[in-house]
């Protein structure tokens, strides 16, 4: 089961594209600032002092300053003024006459407040590919899809970005010209499910008696307001009851891992940034693997899990929506849902929601789950067996239904921690059966694509299937995203040798 021919060179049935992706440093979003605690060592504030130097200007001063910024600005964002009156809103506390003072200084004042984060400065890498929601209005053989990108600028830091286009009936790829902004979302904290929390708590170790006590208090669904009563008789016997510090805080963190994000829906989904918006996830929203996920009656919804980020640690989260405006974000758990790299079934599998996970950090498993949130032990289905992966395997992406069984993309690390992207089949009814797998890559970076901010890497967090093609989207050296076409039928016929 043979992929390329041990040269290096790519299978006769795979195309690269000429489509590539590089990231734009020009794609900006206005963040809060804040004079001083911009140092990574804990700076800190030095916001009276500006203020008090602002509010100093004559006012021929700050017209002219004011103008200025909208002309060198305006443009890189949308209604870059109400940025200004939300970010000096969250400096009006500290003057006392701000009620008084004119529009204008106001929005000076929230300028001296805001600074432009470059989205993708350093990389624009690990794509997944979907069908778009939205598929009216096309010619006929053509599908518009969505693309998941992973950008990544100062600090390291990951978000989530859309890009779109389409995959005519020859199979030629278009993509849609790339955004001239960048919009970030309203978050809200949702209402929580105690079964969830209580979950999160049973995968850590030590004495939970504390959380039990609180989980006690809190109904089968509960709000903020209930949470903070609850965590409040906690305090309140904090002298017999050690600990309740700490459980305070491992329940504030629980709490905001959860969150409902909402785009303006006059946005094209292409402007729109998920950036990290938990301390879970602080440095990174990471290797979005969506999927259209379809329920048994027909219904479908997306689906995307994701690593979070925060500087040491990841956990994974999973992404919710229909219609791309509203996204949902909840935390997962369970021995399926540790490390990287869960991905999803597209449907359900013997009555369960099933994943393929790497708990273990360097095999390929099956997991399953009954909520979508608590993921049972795996069941190893693949080991390292190949030079090309024995260092450790992963997925790229969830699985693609075929008639033949389920097309999983794989990724091996070998030697000089080369990354190449490989193929399995899995059993539709059985997915802890494999049929066949690959002994050669199908995929591994040649020419320009070995040069980047990690060398020597193609990475996918999952492909769209089209008609009989495999557009395959992916990373290049955590760097640029390109786009390959994979022949099905040769794929399947490869893995396949005898049927």
């Amino acid at each position: 089961m043979t992929g390329d021919g041990g040269d290096g060179r790519d299978p006769p049935w795979v195309r690269r594209t000429a489509h590539v992706l590089h990231p734009d440093p020009d794609r900006v979003l206005a963040r809060l600032f804040l004079p001083g605690q911009e140092m990574a060592a804990g700076g800190r504030s030095r916001s009276g002092p500006v203020l008090t130097r602002v509010l100093a200007l004559d006012e021929d001063e700050v017209h002219r300053e004011l103008g200025d910024l909208r002309s060198r600005f305006g443009h890189r964002h949308h209604d870059l003024d109400a940025t200004w009156d939300a970010h000096f809103a969250m400096v009006r506390h500290r003057l006392p006459d701000a009620d008084r003072l004119p529009v204008d200084r106001r929005r000076l004042v929230g300028a001296y407040f805001t600074q432009e984060y470059a989205l993708e400065s350093t990389a624009l890498f690990n794509p997944s590919m979907v069908p778009h929601p939205d598929q009216r209005g096309l010619p006929a053989g053509s599908t518009r899809f969505l693309l998941t990108v992973r950008g990544t600028g100062e600090g390291h830091v990951s978000s989530l970005e859309l890009r779109t286009g389409t995959v005519d009936a020859a199979g030629d790829v278009t993509l849609d010209a790339p955004p001239s902004v960048a919009r970030a979302p309203v978050v809200t904290e949702p209402r929580h499910a105690r079964a969830v929390f209580a979950q999160q708590v049973a995968d850590l170790e030590g004495d939970h008696a504390n959380a039990d006590f609180v989980l006690a208090s809190l109904g089968p669904s509960f709000d903020r307001a209930d949470l903070d009563r609850a965590l409040g008789e906690l305090r309140s016997q904090r002298l017999t009851r050690g600990s309740a510090v700490r459980t305070t805080e491992l329940f504030e963190r629980l709490a905001r891992r959860s969150y409902d994000a909402t785009f303006p829906a006059s946005s094209a989904v292409s402007e729109r940034v998920l950036m990290p918006q938990s301390p879970t996830e602080s440095h990174g929203v990471e290797d979005v693997r969506l999927v259209r996920f379809t329920e048994p009656d027909g219904a479908t919804t997306y689906l995307g899990t994701y690593t979070a980020f925060d500087g040491r640690d990841v956990a994974i989260q999973l992404l919710g929506t229909d219609d791309f405006v509203h996204l949902t974000s909840r935390p997962l758990s369970g021995p399926g849902a540790r490390d990287k790299g869960l991905a999803l079934f597209p449907r359900r599998v013997g009555g369960r929601y099933a994943a393929l996970s790497r708990a273990d950090r360097e095999t390929n498993a099956i997991t399953t789950s009954d909520d979508l949130l608590r993921w049972d032990t795996p069941v190893v289905v693949q080991r390292p067996e190949h030079g090309w992966e024995l260092v450790q395997l992963g997925n790229c992406g969830p699985p693609v239904e075929t008639e033949r069984g389920w097309l999983v993309l794989t990724h091996g690390v070998g030697a000089m921690r080369t990354y190449s992207i490989g193929a399995m089949l899995l059993d539709l009814d059985d997915p802890t059966r494999v049929l066949g797998r690959l002994d050669r890559p199908l995929l591994r970076a040649v020419g320009a694509e070995r040069s980047g901010y990690v060398p020597n890497v193609v990475y996918s967090c999952g492909a769209m299937l089209h008609g009989r093609t495999l557009v395959l989207p992916y990373g290049s050296s955590d760097t640029a995203t390109r786009i390959a076409l994979v022949d099905l039928d040769a794929l399947l016929a490869t893995l396949l040798p005898a049927a």
